[in-house]
């Protein structure tokens, strides 16, 4: 199996990171792999699960509700994402 580069790492978007996992998914599901592919896939998807995960924490992180206030300051304030099950 392929190994990314730094450079490839960093460049690596959550988009690609979604068909990363859908195409592993696929080919898990498959069952056309040996048991050492098999494995070697389930790590990748390991890997880039974390990645997108670490993609959607600093996308939270980003994310900021803008406030005007009286005398038309805007003021950065982080966001609060809600809680599960409630809406």
């Amino acid at each position: 199996m392929d190994r990314m580069s730094d450079k490839e790492k960093t460049d690596e978007g959550f988009d690609q990171v979604l068909g990363g996992l859908r195409g592993i998914v696929e080919r898990l599901e498959g069952g056309n792999l040996s048991l050492e592919q098999s494995l070697q896939t389930f790590e990748e998807g390991v890997r880039l699960s974390r990645r997108g995960a670490e993609i959607l924490d600093a996308a939270e992180s980003r994310i900021d509700i803008l406030l005007k206030v009286e005398n038309a300051d805007v003021r950065a304030v982080p966001f609060e994402a809600p809680e599960r099950g409630s809406k």
